[in-house]
């Protein structure tokens, strides 16, 4: 499971979150050395200075998804050849990082500021955490939890630390645009006023943000809405029951409330791929022929964003 959310995550932010096209990543290699990545400038203090300008690199995503700087993070920054130094402006910079996107929403308890580092520089931060006498050090590292970690521990540590702030950064500066503007037909009135509610209030779920509360409600609507209309003439089963959408894993595992959506905006898409969807799925191979159907639909309205069933 985890493996195929990284590479879910990893596909999405690699079409969709630069300013100027697709920008392949990986997990979580990439994100480290762009963070890092500096250039050598000349100047009386002799510092190392990154120009964001120039790179594709984590902040500049930053910057894209969020649509404003961030506090902590600046466009160009200057880190100090002292490698002490140095990886305590990036050891601060991941703890701004953290610390802004936990005020917005994100639940990130478990990611410390050190996993973020390249495994050198988490060394680094190992040495200064047992050299505790040192002024440099101690006024920084105080009254928190140390883990010391081996070199593939910190990697598979690592590696989930990244991801699921990836997984928050979408959900904190992605999903926070999701709006409602609802327009009721009225001859689904009557059915819509029969389906539970998914409650808006922020202090309802401690699963889901309201956004996400948002996209729960957007997909009973249409499911709802639409299910009659798609497979009234459906050449595998009758007409799907009524069901409340409350999770983004189970309840679509099917297809069918996937494919009522894309019918919602393409409804021609009805006739060639949706009616021969099996519509009371009963086991593993009906609910891959569903999923095929819906990625060749997708496909055909050249929506491909690299979807593997």
């Amino acid at each position: 499971f985890f493996q195929k959310t990284q590479t879910a995550i990893k596909s999405w932010f690699t079409l969709f979150g630069w300013s100027k096209g697709q920008n392949p990543i990986s997990i979580p290699h990439s994100l480290r050395s762009d963070v890092c990545k500096v250039q050598m400038t000349i100047s009386q203090d002799k510092v190392f200075t990154r120009n964001l300008s120039k790179d594709k690199g984590f902040c500049e995503m930053l910057f894209h998804l969020y649509g404003d700087s961030l506090p902590g993070i600046a466009a160009s920054q200057s880190l100090s050849r002292d490698p002490v130094e140095r990886m305590l402006q990036l050891h601060w910079q991941h703890s701004a990082l953290l610390s802004f996107l936990k005020s917005l929403g994100a639940y990130l308890p478990h990611v410390m500021p050190e996993f973020l580092l390249e495994p050198e520089d988490y060394k680094i931060w190992i040495k200064a955490e047992l050299n505790m006498g040192d002024v440099k050090t101690s006024d920084r590292f105080s009254d928190k939890n140390v883990f010391f970690l081996d070199d593939s521990t910190f990697e598979t540590m690592s590696k989930r630390a990244w991801t699921d702030v990836l997984l928050q950064i979408y959900k904190v500066f992605v999903l926070r645009r999701v709006s409602s503007h609802s327009k009721t037909d009225p001859s689904s009135l009557e059915s819509m006023q029969n389906m539970p509610r998914i409650k808006r209030d922020p202090l309802s779920s401690n699963i889901y943000s309201s956004y996400e509360r948002k996209i729960l409600t957007w997909l009973n609507n249409n499911y709802e809405k639409n299910r009659k209309i798609v497979w009234k003439d459906c050449q595998k089963g009758g007409v799907p029951p009524r069901r409340w959408i409350v999770n983004f894993d189970q309840d679509l595992l099917d297809g069918l409330v996937l494919a009522a959506q894309v019918a919602a905006y393409c409804p021609y898409l009805i006739a060639t791929h949706f009616i021969r969807m099996y519509t009371n799925p009963r086991n593993y191979q009906h609910f891959l022929h569903n999923c095929l159907i819906l990625v060749k639909a997708m496909h055909a309205v050249n929506l491909n964003i690299d979807i593997k069933v």
